[in-house]
């Protein structure tokens, strides 16, 4: 984020001077207490000070950057999950490009008829199965997809960054976010996705100080 002067002036006089006191570095600033009680609230928050009852604020000496990648570590997969585009197992590939088309993602995740996670087709896969002669619509979208265990998930309670870290190192444009099926280990329900464009606008809002 970036501070302004009284918040940059703030900060320097706890460097030097702390622990201190929120009436001290009114009084060095000339300022009442009240005046200076949002730059404070802000620049704790933030990361920049800790404070202490009784003893006044304390720089926290981390930096800007230490303090974004803190901010950023905290980041979770519930709070960015987008609703997931599925489909039947047993829809053809003409289904699944139209299905791509009409709901505008790169990714459709497939279901059996117990609605657990089968298989994932990107655009490549349509792409390379429409460059063929066979009749698309009576391809079943199962022929073309990637299955499990082959499929990288991620789930609710994982941290935003491991989520970014799997589509970086995998090269993929999706994760399924996924839950266990009671009674069923290695099966899961499909509750979210989460795309490179989940992780674009999470850092753009952060680089903006806007609230994630």
């Amino acid at each position: 984020m970036e501070l302004n002067k009284r918040q940059e002036r703030i900060l320097q006089i706890v460097k030097d001077e702390g622990p201190i006191t929120g009436e001290q570095i009114a009084e060095k600033l000339h300022l009442t207490r009240a005046t200076l009680r949002p730059d404070l609230a802000i620049l704790t928050m933030a990361g920049y000070l800790d404070a202490r009852p009784r003893v006044g604020y304390f720089y926290s000496g981390k930096t800007g950057s230490q303090l974004l990648g803190e901010r950023v570590r905290k980041l979770q997969v519930k709070d960015f999950k987008s609703v997931p585009i599925v489909i039947q197992e047993s829809s053809s590939v003409y289904d699944a490009i139209c299905t791509m088309f009409l709901e505008d993602v790169g990714t459709l995740f497939v279901v059996n008829k117990e609605n657990t996670l089968a298989g994932v087709v990107s655009r490549k896969d349509l792409l390379r199965a429409s460059l063929g002669k066979q009749h698309l619509e009576d391809m079943p979208v199962s022929i073309i997809m990637t299955r499990m265990p082959n499929i990288m998930t991620c789930y609710m309670e994982d941290s935003l960054l491991d989520a970014a870290g799997k589509l970086i190192n995998n090269q993929i444009d999706a994760l399924p976010v996924v839950k266990e099926k009671e009674g069923s280990r290695k099966s899961y329900e499909v509750i979210g996705r989460i795309t490179k464009t989940t992780i674009t606008k999470a850092f753009y809002e952060l680089g903006n100080d806007e609230p994630v």
